[in-house]
């Protein structure tokens, strides 16, 4: 088992080198709403123990900075700025979640330094949409009210019961409740807001989507969810399908996820 500061410092080594099968991969792993850097804590220790360079940097507004009034931009900068700072190169950008939104933007700004896109169930962004934009507007209302019920904090706390019936589906009662502990109120700000992403959408850097058949964070149905809707518009790509919901088995089956993860990233 890793210790907790391999995660605050971003970096899982790759010195722990069994059963390492073709060239090390340097993955860069983005997590989503909710959730914070040690959310890839077990999947990052399974992909460096098969010799891969992991990196899973932490965002404004998230893990222990208590500033809640962030921008899209500084978190996908953010981003941008720690495969700078680290010199990395041939990066497999990873993004789960909300994080998928951050890889398009961060994209933009270190197109030079990809060597592959992989949206884990992540959001696909359409030019001049938001995050907010990709759900029912039954949904939308819901999250709308929570942001307001927070007052100057700008936040969205998911209840329990929505948490329960739409992130962890997959756990047990007890395993459900242990995660719920663990999140705080998300920044509500970059949710809302509206995305250029012209840039992105030019790129030529190859784009896997890791579908998990379990996950209903959002809607599945005609408009909207995560495959093919989402997925559809990083136009060609690599489709990989898993199993699992929006959370669970990144905890609990955390090598079957490396595993997927190397498949979505091969040449």
């Amino acid at each position: 088992m890793y210790h907790a500061n391999y995660v605050h410092s971003g970096y899982w080594p790759s010195d722990y080198r069994h059963g390492n099968l073709g060239k090390p991969l340097t993955f860069v792993l983005v997590h989503g709403s909710w959730a914070h850097s040690s959310f890839w804590r077990n999947v990052g220790a399974e992909l460096a123990a098969r010799g891969h360079i992991v990196y899973a940097p932490e965002y404004p507004g998230h893990g222990g900075d208590p500033n809640t009034h962030v921008t899209h931009g500084m978190i996908s900068k953010a981003v941008a700025d720690f495969i700078i700072g680290h010199n990395l190169k041939d990066v497999i950008l990873v993004g789960h979640s909300f994080g998928g939104s951050v890889v398009q933007k961060a994209a933009e700004l270190v197109p030079d330094r990809l060597k592959r896109m992989v949206f884990m169930d992540g959001f696909v962004i359409g030019d001049g949409e938001s995050l907010a934009d990709q759900f029912p507007p039954s949904a939308l209302s819901g999250f709308e009210q929570l942001r307001k019920a927070s007052g100057a904090s700008d936040t969205i706390m998911l209840p329990y019961p929505l948490f329960r019936d739409t992130f962890v589906n997959l756990a047990d009662e007890a395993y459900a409740r242990h995660l719920y502990s663990e999140i705080r109120p998300e920044p509500a700000k970059p949710l809302f807001e509206k995305l250029d992403l012209k840039k992105f959408y030019a790129l030529q850097t190859p784009r896997s989507y890791l579908f998990l058949t379990g996950d209903n964070a959002v809607q599945q149905g005609e408009g909207y969810g995560w495959h093919p809707h989402m997925s559809s518009r990083l136009g060609m790509f690599r489709l990989v399908v898993a199993e699992g919901d929006h959370m669970t088995y990144f905890h609990t089956q955390p090598a079957y996820y490396a595993v997927k993860l190397i498949e979505a990233s091969r040449d």
